[in-house]
């Protein structure tokens, strides 16, 4: 059951306390021995030789990847016959290397040191991987759910794959093989920029940025000197002067015309911004309610002007936090937008703020919004998409919860917690129907193919939403004879049938001595045979 209500963000001293506590205290549970034997995910096997894997530089170590093809078992005692070779490998994260499950950075060499491109597990060549072992977030799915859906809405986003790993003989849980967001062909397919382009269209692009933080070459905002621009392609080494000055520049003459954009019908920013990617961005970051949103891990590219030269935001990356996992900056309420939350305003572009004040931006992501609540973010697809996952991972994720004893424990930042599994995983769905329902009702903006005219003589209002123990329908027009109204469930299922019979044009509905679970619910309003209204309700 979800319990939606205010808890004080802890400060960062004491969260990490907490979590190096946790580990010492609790985690000990985290050294159980668990076999594996067999798997229906592909099994990675890693030897450092007695080298200990360090935040940084990376070490030469030896990978075998066992994948018998999708469907198939996979066996500890098959051959490495995905990948069989060296990687160089470090530790991945900054407050999640305090966790006692890793992530890891690495790349595929060959045997003189080289990168090797390489299809690991199916996925498109390249040598630049990580793999991310989800601990905090128990549902393991959050990162690859956010992707999965950023590329049903278009665009490209890191791909994933479910696999086991044994560490050094080791068995050490479920970990999520992701491409790493860089420049090339099959990832964030722009130009190559190299030290000859210098002039012309040939220095308009290919770029990747990122917001983030400060220990990175780059340079601050000519606007709010919190935000800080990282070189991602080229990197801070590679990248000439010449050519950091000319995405300076060009990311100053957005922010300055934003900065003046006070016009419903300017199209000039559409020059030089993709809209359309903008709109996605806020909208994956919203739907998660992403607390890191526009001012961490947030990338954006821009290709040479000859092959469309504006700038767009993502791919999205790094979501284990958000979908209401998190216990501070009400990351873990359905309501409000992390857009205009003044928590960010110093640490966050305005762009984003600014842009949902304008109509014409407002009235497109409106729309948007709308024609993606009929199928990429129906409650039905993400539900499906989700099932998946958690199906997929049936096996897996009981290994994994052995040798990481966590279920039913606060692991920073939780703050919904499951006892189970299978809670994780309606914890999860449940908040995301929530908060569905919620952007239905106030997202700003109007989209003209989905507003109807209002007859005020005709209709009804179902009110309060959300509701407790009570429901108000007032119904507008002549006086009705006969009122049926009809309560479902997520999975369709009727749970409450009331009708009237020679009624007023107001009607209460008393929930009193039904046990009726905090949640998203659908309605059917029937008046004299005819359906009259449908709609969502949240029961908090």
């Amino acid at each position: 059951m979800l319990f939606f209500q205010e808890n004080q963000e802890m400060n960062g001293l004491i969260r990490n306390f907490i979590i190096v506590l946790f580990i010492l205290i609790k985690c000990g549970a985290g050294l159980a021995q668990v076999t594996l034997t067999t798997s229906n995910l592909p099994i990675v096997v890693i030897n450092t030789n007695g080298q200990v894997i360090p935040d940084e530089p990376k070490i030469v170590v030896d990978m075998g990847i066992i994948y018998n093809g999708e469907g198939e078992i996979n066996n500890i005692i098959d051959p490495f016959n995905d990948y069989d070779g060296k990687i160089a490998i470090e530790l991945r994260g900054s407050t999640s290397q305090s966790f006692p499950k890793k992530s890891y950075s690495f790349e595929t060499q060959d045997d003189f040191g080289a990168n090797n491109n390489v299809s690991l597990i199916n996925l498109p060549e390249e040598n630049d991987w990580v793999f991310y072992g989800p601990f905090s977030d128990k549902s393991l799915m959050r990162n690859v759910i956010t992707y999965e859906l950023a590329r049903r809405m278009g665009w490209y986003a890191p791909r994933t794959r479910y696999c086991e790993m044994i560490l050094n003989e080791e068995y050490i849980g479920v970990y999520i093989l992701t491409e790493k967001i860089k420049r090339d062909e099959n990832r964030v397919d722009i130009s190559n920029l190299t030290e000859n382009d210098t002039i012309g269209d040939d220095l308009t692009g290919g770029y990747i940025m990122q917001i983030d933080g400060w220990d990175c070459i780059g340079w601050h905002s000519a606007f709010n000197y919190n935000i800080f621009f990282q070189n991602i392609y080229p990197d801070g080494e590679d990248i000439l002067p010449i050519q950091e000055d000319y995405i300076k520049d060009f990311i100053y003459n957005i922010e300055y015309r934003l900065n003046i954009l006070d016009n419903p019908e300017d199209s000039v920013i559409a020059e030089i911004i993709d809209i359309e990617s903008f709109m996605d961005y806020i909208i994956s970051n919203e739907l998660s309610r992403n607390i890191d949103a526009y001012r961490l891990s947030t990338f954006m590219y821009k290709d040479v002007d000859s092959e469309d030269g504006r700038l767009k935001m993502g791919p999205v990356w790094d979501y284990n936090i958000a979908y209401g996992n998190c216990d501070y900056f009400f990351g873990y309420t359905i309501e409000n937008f992390i857009y205009d939350d003044t928590t960010f305003f110093d640490h966050a572009p305005f762009w984003f703020r600014k842009l949902m004040t304008q109509s014409f931006f407002t009235n497109k992501i409106r729309c948007r919004w709308d024609d993606l609540r009929e199928n990429v973010l129906s409650e039905n697809s993400i539900s499906i998409l989700i099932d998946s996952c958690s199906n997929l991972l049936d096996e897996a994720q009981e290994r994994n919860f052995e040798k990481w004893d966590i279920l039913g424990h606060n692991i920073w930042p939780n703050y919904y917690i499951g006892d189970t599994y299978e809670e994780e995983i309606e914890i999860l769905k449940d908040w995301i129907y929530l908060r569905l329902a919620w952007i239905d009702d106030y997202l700003p903006g109007e989209c003209s193919q989905y507003v109807t005219e209002i007859n005020p003589s005709s209709g009804i209002k179902v009110y309060p939403n959300p509701f407790n123990s009570e429901l108000n329908i007032k119904i507008y027009g002549a006086e009705p004879k006969i009122v049926e109204f009809y309560l479902y469930d997520l999975y369709g299922r009727e749970i409450i049938q009331k009708k009237f019979e020679g009624i007023s044009s107001q009607l209460l509905i008393n929930f009193e001595g039904i046990n009726l679970r905090d949640g998203f619910y659908f309605y059917n309003c029937i008046i004299d045979g005819s359906i009259i209204h449908k709609g969502k309700l949240i029961k908090s």
